[in-house]
């Protein structure tokens, strides 16, 4: 058998080959201004691009169908896409507004959840002449709900209605444009667990129907899209069409006008702050915040904007695991090796990065300081109560993270 000997050989057989040469174009945004030209800035991009070809059909196709749900985790250790944070955990699950749809799960002890109903995804941002970001992002938040609002049983579990009839209890309500459930879940103490979740369509009574030509075409479609966008759109949309989290034209320091007390994005149940930095081999970089209550989390970035490898490095940090300092300040070093100081941010050797600030559920007020010192004198610029840490300590604190993000994803 030979290609066209099958009626769809020929429409399946374009498919791909656009795929392929879409994914070429991928590749070449490795070398887009923005990546410094770097070995490891550039082999790192292109890791960015293999772990996103990587979920592009789990996304594009295996779990596309709204009929048959599926909770796809959209970022893990080794999948990194569109700004995640750390000590976050993201999962979707794409739906459509016709139907009803029961999650059910067990609640963890994460400190902060939130399931969100998005919609349409629309051209241009809302309200803006700003294009939408790539998919699946862009679409535009509905309702949703945070974990200290679901109701549960004793033992955490837990059943949450999506769409349908009105109901009491747990239940988001859908629209004709409802076409996604994305779920963050945020934890600040290593030892806090995920919550369990599934989900399934209220009625499914068939399995689901085996994708054919015309479905695999259109996830060459899709993907193609998806994998050309994230490389095109990271890191200059979030730079351009941020609403000021952040300015990339100062480097090292959050913009001067940004106060991380906004009550915008209350659907998305966060605020955010975002700072590029930039630091030679014999510089280091601190941050401070006045301490503030709240849950709130820093988490460092590459080039484009994924998380760096919270798995084995010091890359991210939250009130439980953060050390104050006397005077009440939370200070973080930014160094490219080991400063023996508790909040250390590690690099992992990369010249250019991002550091970015969640405020979760609190409007609580945050000010940035930043200074560029010498990587020599880090210890001097620093209280002389500083919290510092050995080679044992840090060796037990990158225990502690390993086994921790194990425990979020089941690893």
């Amino acid at each position: 058998m030979a290609c066209g000997d099958g009626p769809a050989d020929e429409s399946l057989r374009d498919a791909w080959h656009h795929f392929c040469d879409r994914l070429k174009t991928a590749g070449d945004a490795v070398f887009k201004d923005a990546n410094p030209a770097t070995p490891i800035a550039r082999a790192d991009a292109f890791r960015f691009l293999t772990q996103n070809l990587g979920q592009a059909f789990d996304l594009a196709l295996e779990t596309k169908d709204p009929a048959y749900p599926q909770l796809h985790p959209f970022c893990t250790p080794t999948r990194k896409l569109g700004g995640d944070v750390a000590d976050f955990t993201y999962r979707q699950a794409w739906i459509d507004g016709r139907h009803a749809y029961r999650i059910t799960g067990r609640r963890g002890s994460a400190r902060w959840l939130n399931v969100t109903v998005q919609g349409p995804r629309p051209d241009l941002i809302p309200g803006t002449d700003w294009p939408s970001l790539h998919e699946p992002f862009g679409d535009v938040p509905e309702c949703n709900v945070f974990g200290h609002q679901l109701h549960t049983d004793a033992d955490g579990t837990f059943e949450l209605v999506i769409g349908g009839d009105r109901r009491e209890g747990n239940w988001l309500p859908t629209t004709p444009g409802s076409r996604k459930v994305f779920i963050r879940e945020a934890f600040d103490a290593w030892t806090e667990t995920p919550t369990t979740m599934t989900i399934e369509r209220i009625g499914m009574d068939a399995p689901r129907p085996v994708p054919g030509p015309e479905g695999l075409i259109d996830a060459m479609d899709w993907a193609g899209a998806f994998l050309t966008g994230a490389m095109r759109d990271w890191p200059e949309h979030s730079w351009r069409y941020s609403g000021g989290i952040c300015d990339p034209t100062v480097t090292n320091a959050f913009p001067r006008d940004k106060v991380a007390d906004s009550a915008s994005d209350v659907t998305r149940g966060r605020v955010a702050a975002h700072m590029v930095w930039e630091l030679r081999p014999d510089e280091a970089l601190i941050v401070e915040m006045d301490a503030h209550d709240g849950f709130w989390i820093f988490g460092m970035g590459g080039v484009f904007v994924g998380s760096m490898d919270y798995l084995y490095r010091p890359v991210s940090y939250t009130p439980a695991r953060t050390a104050v300092d006397g005077d009440g300040v939370v200070r973080f070093v930014i160094a490219h090796d080991d400063p023996g100081v508790h909040n250390w941010l590690d690099t992992q050797g990369f010249s250019n990065g991002n550091l970015t600030y969640r405020n979760l559920a609190s409007v609580n007020r945050a000010v940035f300081r930043t200074r560029l010192v010498s990587r020599s004198a880090v210890l001097d610029e620093l209280p002389a109560n500083t919290a510092l840490v050995d080679a044992a300590g840090r060796a037990r604190q990158l225990t502690d993270r390993y086994h921790g993000v194990k425990l979020r994803y089941g690893m």
